[in-house]
């Protein structure tokens, strides 16, 4: 599938990122394709290149479960833990965006040519600040970190040693105010050395998107003056007592499947699993074996 064409978003326009608009020297212009994030909540993942297996498997775990959820994905696009992060969104039927440290003439890496390709045509967007024709330079990765974090509402760490860029995105989000997770890991391993590094310096220590959701009501209180979810997002995100997926499960005698819930609820079946992935999220319901039913008190 081709790109759509370049888009040139500059600072006064009304497509503009409204958390982006709130950090220090923000980008004048943005050149994007694909939508750019207005009321959407957004959360950045971000990691080593050089990640383990499992380090990749969190991340892509963490970004299926929020995606799912509702929640949009940024990275930037690296292989490692990014790409596991922008792949996890798409495998949860959620959108990501990649912001790149080039023009978007062209993808980089080359590797992730097919995955930018992915990320546009399910809803997402591949974003610079760098016109057409300027190459990946080494500052520029450091510079498109700051977009990563301005966009989003937190930023989650998964694999970051010392040296890794993934710290400057997350000092970036501390300088704006923003939230910063980190999934910890073994205490000798160098992939986690500077992940340790923020969690004594006060970063929320995670393990699974539960723990994040629980986390972010608290930074979306303080955003909900310049995040303004439309109508039909509010409707999908009612209180439990008002949501017919809890007052199904509430009501039923017996744990339901997706397509019980769906029959009650009159519901399609995407819409009753993203409000089902919110309810387990939220630790209100609980899953076994394609089973909910809810958490006992």
């Amino acid at each position: 599938m081709p790109f759509p064409p370049i888009r040139h978003v500059s600072y006064s326009d009304e497509g503009y990122p409204k958390l982006l608009r709130e950090i220090p020297n923000p980008p004048a212009t943005l050149f994007a394709r694909g939508p750019l994030p207005s009321s959407c909540v957004c959360v950045s993942i971000v990691g080593t290149r050089k990640a383990t297996y499992e380090g990749k498997l969190i991340a892509k775990q963490i970004a299926y479960d929020l995606a799912n959820a509702g929640i949009t994905i940024i990275s930037g696009l690296a292989i490692g833990i990014d790409g596991a992060a922008h792949e996890g969104a798409l495998q949860g039927g959620g959108k990501t965006i990649a912001v790149l440290a080039n023009g978007l003439d062209i993808v980089y890496p080359l590797l992730h040519e097919h995955l930018a390709e992915s990320i546009v045509a399910q809803g997402g967007a591949i974003v610079s600040e760098y016109p057409e024709g300027v190459p990946p330079l080494r500052h520029q990765f450091l510079e498109r970190n700051r977009i990563v974090s301005g966009m989003s509402i937190a930023t989650i760490v998964v694999e970051a040693p010392m040296r890794s860029g993934s710290l400057a995105t997350a000092r970036f989000a501390l300088e704006q105010g923003r939230e910063v997770f980190v999934v910890p890991g073994p205490v000798h391993h160098r992939n986690y050395q500077g992940s340790h590094a923020l969690i004594r310096e006060g970063a929320r220590l995670v393990t699974n998107a539960k723990d994040i959701a629980h986390d972010l009501e608290e930074a979306l209180s303080t955003y909900q003056g310049i995040l303004a979810v439309p109508k039909d997002e509010k409707e999908e995100k009612q209180e439990e007592e008002e949501s017919p997926v809890f007052l199904a499960l509430k009501e039923a005698v017996s744990p339901l499947t997706v397509d019980n819930i769906s029959e009650i609820t009159h519901l399609e079946t995407q819409r009753v699993s993203q409000e089902l992935s919110l309810l387990l999220l939220e630790g209100k319901i609980e899953e076994t074996h394609g089973l909910f039913f809810i958490t006992k008190s």
